[in-house]
């Protein structure tokens, strides 16, 4: 399993990175998307639409199940990647490249709650 050990993480397998631009974005792990096999569909969180950390947000189905995402904090989704509306499969291919959606976090400094990649590794033992 890779583990990104530039990104925080979620006891729900999202990870949360900042960009350039200072946005943030969020997507699967390799572990959870591994456990879900060959993805099929996407439902995203709607744009303007207020999340809560730890709280459903959108869908992953695979061809053997469906899990919720769970917001990995507090904020406001900005944008949603639609190209995975086409191709959910590039979650598989590239799950730390592939973000589903990003969000302007209602308090930035809460990341510090989210696990490191020592933690995450620990947790998926």
């Amino acid at each position: 399993m890779k583990i990104d050990s530039t990104l925080h993480y979620t006891n729900e397998h999202l990870w949360v990175k900042t960009n350039d631009q200072g946005e943030y974005l969020s997507g699967i792990t390799d572990y959870a998307q591994d456990l879900l096999g060959d993805i099929v569909f996407v439902e995203f969180p709607e744009i303007g639409a207020t999340i809560h950390a730890g709280k459903p947000c959108g869908l992953v189905e695979s061809v053997k199940t469906g899990s919720d995402l769970h917001a990995p904090l507090d904020g406001v989704v900005t944008e949603i990647n639609t190209s995975l509306q086409v191709n959910p499969e590039q979650i598989n291919d590239a799950p730390y490249k592939t973000w589903i959606f990003k969000f302007n976090p209602t308090k930035p400094e809460d990341t510090k709650n989210l696990l490191d990649a020592k933690a995450y590794e620990i947790l998926i033992g």
